[in-house]
C-alpha cells in the first residue's frame, strides 16, 4: 500500500470535481475547489472519518469493497480505479462487474435523472446503483450479498421478487431473465460468474433448468412495463435503455406518458418515498 500516491490521488481526483457532477445541489459558495470530504464519504458509503485519514495518509487498508465505492463516488474511470486498485495494495479487478465499478458515462446521466426511476444493471442483472425513485418503486437493492446481487438468481430462488409484476405478465419475464443470462453466458464462458450463476440455478430451481434448455439468448427489456407497487398499484411504465459500448452495464429509464395516472403516481412516489400509507383498518 502507497500511502502517499494514494492520499495524493484521493484528494486530487476528489478537488476536480464539483457538486453537480455526482448529482448534489450546488449549495453556497465553497472555500477550496471540489467536493467535501464528508460529500465523498458518503457517496462512497463508508464514515468520513475514515476517509479523512485516507486522505491524511495514516488510515488502514481499504478493502475492494470500499475501493469499488470510492472508484463509484469519484467517478473514475477504468484505467483509474486499476491504478486505484494497485496504491491501495491489491490487485485490480479482472472485470468490471466484479466490483460493482459503474461505467462514469452512464452515472453521469444517471445523476441528472431524479424525476424518474433510474438504474444501472451489469450484464448479469445485478444492480449497481439505483436513484431514489427507482428504490422506492422496486425496492432498495443495495443490500444483497453473493448470487442474490443478480435478479435472475432471486426471480427463480425467491417468489417475493416477482411481486412486482402481475400474475400474467410473470412467465415472459422469466423467459426474458433466461435469455438474457444465456446471452451473458455465451460471452463470459462457462468458468465465468455467469456460469457460476447457471450452475446454481439449474440446481436449486427446474423451473429454471427448463426454461434454460430453450437456448433463447438476447438482451431482452420491454418498452413498455407493469409494474405492481404494494401501495399505489399497477404502474404502467416505458423503459428506455442505454448499453456500455461493451454491453456489459446498461441504464434503465422508467417514464411515464404525460398527464397519465402512472405519471401522477410517480409525483405522489417521489413524496411518500419509502414511506407506507397508515392503514384503515381498525
Amino acid at each position: 500500500m502507497d500511502r502517499q500516491a494514494l492520499a495524493e490521488f484521493l484528494r486530487r481526483r476528489r478537488e476536480a470535481l464539483r457538486p453537480g457532477d455526482v448529482g448534489l445541489p450546488e449549495g453556497a459558495r465553497r472555500r477550496a475547489p471540489g467536493l467535501r470530504r464528508e460529500e465523498v464519504a458518503s457517496l462512497a458509503a463508508m464514515s468520513a472519518d475514515y476517509y479523512t485519514r485516507l486522505e491524511q495518509r495514516r488510515g488502514p487498508q481499504p478493502s475492494p469493497h470500499l475501493l469499488g465505492g470510492l472508484a463509484r463516488a469519484l467517478r473514475l474511470t477504468g484505467h483509474e480505479r486499476d491504478y486505484l486498485f494497485r496504491v491501495a495494495g491489491h490487485s485490480p479487478p479482472e472485470t468490471v462487474a466484479s466490483t460493482g465499478h459503474v461505467a462514469p458515462a452512464l452515472l453521469r446521466v444517471l445523476d441528472r435523472l431524479a424525476d424518474t426511476p433510474a438504474l444501472i444493471l451489469s450484464d448479469l442483472s445485478e444492480t449497481l446503483v439505483q436513484n431514489r425513485l427507482a428504490a422506492a418503486l422496486l425496492g432498495d437493492r443495495s443490500g444483497h450479498t453473493g448470487l442474490a446481487r443478480s435478479e435472475v438468481y432471486r426471480w427463480f430462488t425467491d417468489l417475493a421478487e416477482r411481486e412486482h409484476y402481475p400474475v400474467e405478465d410473470r412467465d415472459r419475464q422469466g423467459r426474458a431473465q433466461v435469455a438474457n443470462l444465456r446471452a451473458a453466458y455465451g460471452s463470459m464462458g462457462p468458468r465465468s460468474r455467469a456460469g457460476e450463476l447457471v450452475r446454481a440455478l439449474r440446481a436449486a430451481s427446474g423451473e429454471f433448468a427448463e426454461l434454460w434448455e430453450r437456448h433463447e439468448v438476447a438482451q431482452r427489456f420491454a418498452d413498455h412495463k407493469t409494474l405492481i407497487h404494494q401501495e399505489l398499484g399497477r404502474i404502467e411504465l416505458d423503459c428506455q435503455v442505454l448499453f456500455t459500448e461493451d454491453q456489459s452495464q446498461a441504464l434503465l429509464v422508467l417514464t411515464a406518458a404525460p398527464r397519465s395516472e402512472a405519471e401522477e403516481k410517480l409525483r405522489l412516489l417521489a413524496v411518500l418515498g419509502h414511506q407506507r400509507f397508515p392503514s384503515t383498518t381498525p
